[in-house]
């Protein structure tokens, strides 16, 4: 069981990998996330969405969405992402099923 300091330092770590992915590293496309650790932004959101959810918090996957991005998906989209390539849709398509379409 952890101790209280270790969740501490894991939320913290949390957070830390949040602002780098929201606010300094805006350039690095959630498909090639994907296509290259198995996991984006969005898993991220999903992940805190079940999170919630086990804990018997009532979360949709717009709201955890808009809670990680802190702005919403339309807004983040329009902002940040770029159109993605041919290339990138194919190694997405087989990123997703061996990560996420597997659960």
């Amino acid at each position: 069981m952890p101790t209280q300091t270790e969740i501490e330092l894991q939320a913290a770590a949390f957070r830390r990998l949040q602002q780098h992915l929201m606010h300094d590293r805006t350039d690095v496309q959630n498909i090639d996330m994907m296509n290259l650790t198995g996991f984006c932004r969005n898993c991220l959101s999903r992940w805190y969405q079940e999170a919630a959810n086990e804990r018997g918090i009532e979360m949709g996957k717009e709201e955890s969405r808009e809670l990680f991005y802190g702005m919403t998906m339309d807004e983040w989209k329009s902002n940040h992402q770029t159109d993605a390539k041919p290339e990138q849709q194919e190694a997405f398509k087989v990123a997703f099923e061996e990560n996420v379409g597997k659960g």
